[in-house]
């Protein structure tokens, strides 16, 4: 398919970058990155190959959740500079081509934010309704609560109004009353100030528990997504909604807006994500192929974004308890490792013992799945955790520049990884000089993803590999295939597949050197080495593979 088919709808093929401007890199050298820091990388990010950085909350907070707890939605916290530092950022980031979003966390607030400030003074005051109250709350049930190591109930009495308030998170996180149309008007105008300021979208905090107390009167909560998506619209036709919807197949759709697609623009896979991971731990492909079978094709201008590990904690609470346990004992065997009983708080270099063969065999399936993928920062370099840190920060470590460490001047407010993912053995300077090292593996699979659109575009179909270790799919779009074959155990292994509609194709390797001719039969034997991976592009024997896209139409 023509490239200039895919710029409109930018995010389909799009390589997301997730950063916490707080832990990139620190420009004034106080220990705590900022966003001169980050801008001074804007180089780095852009050779990376990446299109599009998701910036984690940069607003001013009393930090009791990593900035999540938000103070004030129009303005920048101090330790991380000035809407003048943000402005410059963007200004430089889109002279290098690149795209930016930022969180958006709008289910509630601090509980030292103006408006609570305010709604709790009086139940006549301004901004009561902007939060939810009850006389008598609603019985606790323990699926709801979000932190069971930190919190028993999602109701909290205010001693100062004589109420309860909801708070689906910590209880210093009131939830936004979203049913108040004050409330819903006041998120629009959040999301217009920083797209004037050069944004190109959000993505969504908790996406079902910013809908899930709208008001009854309105004909349905995904109204209010349906608001947003159009106003977004109204002020640039460009601009994204990625949302965090952790719920089954047969109820995501609706959060893309059913067939019409006008809610979110995409929504992250969880389902295929805790799937693909216990795959990984079996060393078994069906765990895998059967999530890609199951996952509903979204609609026509929507996408699904594609990851194994992200911000928070590996969430496997879509598993079974027998197949949670499975992952737990091949990746996170110590309690330590775990979090809330559902899930790991590690990186995935540390979850695979730093064996680069697997580790570059993940990113590959990642990058070849179907969809937008999505990394966390440091995953191109292979970070380490923090197991001696609380909780979900053990992953939100500073990013490792050089064999100092590089992030800052002065002592990092947080603490790097120690022993083998200290910055000693892992670090940005180091990896750009090896040939052979991650970093030049990420670079290598974003540039030859983004040469093949076909993988984000086209129809996905899970192939019958007759190994039960082995993943094969291929993605087809405007009369194109591009091939992908990934081995998930430790020893080699052959496969013989059958690719309808391409008899007497060559088959080029686009991540080494290798060409393969399909027979008439459109049977072809493909050797894959342990932990081996494999893209294809097909061509006919006089078509360049470079051309094969174009060709094909």
């Amino acid at each position: 398919m023509r490239l200039t088919c895919t710029s409109d709808l930018w995010w389909k093929n799009a390589v997301i970058y997730c950063l916490d401007v707080e832990t990139f890199k620190d420009g004034d050298d106080d220990g705590i990155g900022d966003f001169r820091g980050l801008t001074q990388q804007i180089d780095y990010l852009a050779g990376l190959g990446v299109t599009c950085l998701w910036l984690m909350p940069f607003f001013p907070t009393p930090n009791r959740d990593d900035g999540y707890d938000i103070t004030d939605f129009y303005s920048v916290d101090p330790r991380l500079g000035t809407l003048g530092d943000f402005v410059e950022f963007m200004r430089t980031a889109r002279d290098r081509g690149l795209r930016v979003i930022a969180d958006l966390v709008v289910n509630h607030t601090s509980d030292r934010h103006p408006w609570f400030l305010d709604a709790r003074s009086s139940r006549d005051s301004r901004y009561r309704d902007w939060y939810v109250w009850s006389d008598r709350p609603e019985p606790d049930d323990p699926s709801q609560i979000v932190f069971p190591d930190k919190e028993n109930s999602i109701w909290q009495f205010d001693d100062q109004s004589g109420q309860y308030y909801l708070h689906s998170f910590y209880r210093h996180q009131p939830d936004l009353n979203v049913g108040n149309p004050e409330v819903r008007d006041e998120i629009a105008r959040i999301l217009g100030f920083w797209m004037e300021l050069g944004l190109s979208g959000f993505r969504v905090d908790a996406v079902p528990f910013l809908i899930q107390n709208v008001h009854p009167q309105l004909a349905s909560p995904h109204e209010f997504l349906a608001d947003l998506r159009a106003f977004m619209t109204r002020r640039s036709g460009g601009s994204v909604l990625l949302g965090e919807v952790n719920v089954p197949y047969e109820e995501l759709t609706e959060y893309f807006g059913a067939g019409l697609g006008d809610q979110l623009t995409m929504c992250f896979d969880f389902i295929g994500m805790q799937r693909a991971w216990l795959a990984m731990a079996r060393s078994e492909a069906e765990p895998l192929a059967q999530a890609l079978r199951e996952r509903p094709t979204p609609p026509k201008d929507c996408q699904w974004a594609v990851f194994l590990r992200n911000h928070d904690e590996l969430t496997l609470d879509k598993l079974t308890e027998a197949e949670r346990k499975e992952v737990f004992d091949a990746f996170g065997p110590e309690p330590r490792m775990q979090i809330y009983g559902r899930g790991l708080r590690r990186r995935l270099p540390g979850m695979f013992g730093g064996d680069l063969r697997r580790i570059k065999m993940a990113y590959s399936l990642l990058f070849s799945l179907p969809g937008t993928p999505v990394v966390f920062y440091g995953e191109e370099i292979g970070m380490g955790e923090n197991l001696d840190a609380e909780g979900r920060m053990a992953v939100r470590v500073p990013m490792q520049w050089s064999r100092e460490g590089g992030f800052s001047q002065a002592e990092p407010e947080r603490d790097m990884p120690e022993g083998a993912f200290s910055p000693a053995r892992v670090n940005v300077a180091d990896q750009k000089r090896d040939g052979d090292s991650l970093l030049r593996w990420f670079q290598l699979l974003i540039e030859r993803y983004r040469e093949c659109p076909e993988l984000a575009w086209g129809a996905h179909t899970v192939l019958e590999s007759g190994h039960p270790s082995v993943l094969a799919h291929r993605c087809d779009a405007d009369g194109a295939t591009v091939l992908a074959v990934h081995n998930l155990c430790d020893t080699a292994a052959e496969i013989d597949l059958t690719l309808d509609g391409l008899d007497g194709q060559i088959l080029t390797d686009l991540l080494m050197d290798g060409r393969l001719e399909v027979g008439g039969d459109g049977g072809v034997h493909i050797p894959l080495t342990p932990h081996g991976c494999r893209w294809f592009r097909a061509s006919e024997p006089e078509v360049p593979p470079e051309d094969a896209s174009i060709k094909a139409r």
